[in-house]
């Protein structure tokens, strides 16, 4: 089994612990949070000792625009998705203009502090039930969704960035966190097709990784998605014919908590489909993923393919990136 797990660390320095864990053929990836920022500078001290010491790490964020935005002192204030939206409704070519900026905004700014890969962009419809998606979603129409998500696409790609589709089939119905709790989508597979799969179909060749939810819906399968061979192998790689990556969302999340321990909730997001193990704010977890890795029969799969190429202090400097700035200032949508 092809395999590799994307963790995080505790705080703004290496511990010598997590140096050496940053070695291990079973690590692909960092995931970092605002925990981790003090300044511009400090982050890219951090990210430039952890490529050192591994220099086929993957340094990964969630920082999508709005309240989900993990460095803010610095960093451009990119709205939430939700108020593209809201500018689609009145102005398409604005809206979509506005996607793709945020996206090459976003991109750039982390690359200039040697980050590599966003989780993003939000597929989910905002059926304004649950707060946690909430205005993290482009809008309650699924068309609406997949225009504005495919410029973001586009300005991702055009920064070299991996796209990233969460939360598959669609999160935006129960409304419980699934960070705190294991939500059920009730509703008949017919419904979540016609609506909430459509972004996550319409624009399938663009993602590069998908993200399951931690939902289980229970008119197709007992198991939460990103536990779910249904979901994962039957419908997604079978009947949509995916052929990207699947990584898993936060084994650490209440969500996954149904299936056991951190390695328990490994080994089944493995045997479900995923191949990119994902677990934040939890040094336990982090420990006992990677040494069931390491006793499991995995074989390690490197992320470095998804590292943009970069020269320090370029992509600030770079037209594309002042010319998309300049467009969200000019529509109003900076804050």
């Amino acid at each position: 089994m092809l395999a590799t797990f994307i963790t995080d660390i505790q705080g703004p320095e290496l511990t010598a612990q997590e140096k050496q864990m940053l070695t291990s053929k079973y690590l692909g990836g960092i995931i970092l949070f605002t925990r981790h920022f003090e300044s511009v500078e400090q982050l890219k001290n951090l990210t430039q000792e952890i490529s050192q010491i591994n220099e086929n790490l993957l340094i990964t964020v969630d920082h999508e625009g709005g309240r989900v935005q993990r460095f803010r002192q610095g960093f451009t204030r990119v709205p939430a998705m939700g108020k593209l939206g809201e500018l689609y409704q009145l102005s398409p070519g604005k809206a979509k203009q506005a996607a793709k900026s945020c996206a090459i905004v976003l991109a750039s700014e982390l690359l200039d502090v040697g980050i590599h890969l966003t989780y993003a962009p939000v597929l989910d419809i905002d059926y304004a039930r649950n707060q946690v998606i909430g205005d993290r979603g482009f809008s309650m129409e699924p068309a609406d969704i997949s225009e504005l998500a495919e410029q973001f696409m586009v300005g991702l790609k055009e920064m070299n960035f991996a796209v990233v589709g969460k939360h598959f089939p669609g999160h935006g119905w129960v409304n419980l966190d699934s960070h705190v709790a294991c939500p059920v989508d009730e509703r008949p597979f017919k419904a979540i097709q016609e609506a909430d799969m459509q972004p996550f179909q319409n624009l399938l060749p663009r993602i590069d990784w998908m993200m399951p939810a931690h939902v289980v819906y229970s008119q197709v399968d007992d198991e939460p998605a990103g536990f779910s061979k249904v979901w994962l192998q039957d419908i997604l790689r079978q009947s949509l014919d995916y052929k990207g990556r699947i990584v898993s969302d936060d084994l650490s999340m209440a969500g996954a908590a149904v299936k056991g321990n951190y390695w328990q909730r490994a080994q089944a997001a493995l045997a479900a489909g995923c191949d990119i193990l994902l677990a934040c704010n939890s040094s336990e977890a982090s420990v006992e993923i990677l040494a069931g890795m390491a006793s499991a029969d995995i074989t390690p799969m490197s992320l470095a393919q998804y590292k943009p190429a970069v020269e320090q202090g370029a992509p600030l400097n770079d037209a594309r990136y002042l010319l998309a700035k300049k467009a969200l200032s000019d529509l109003e949508l900076l804050a």
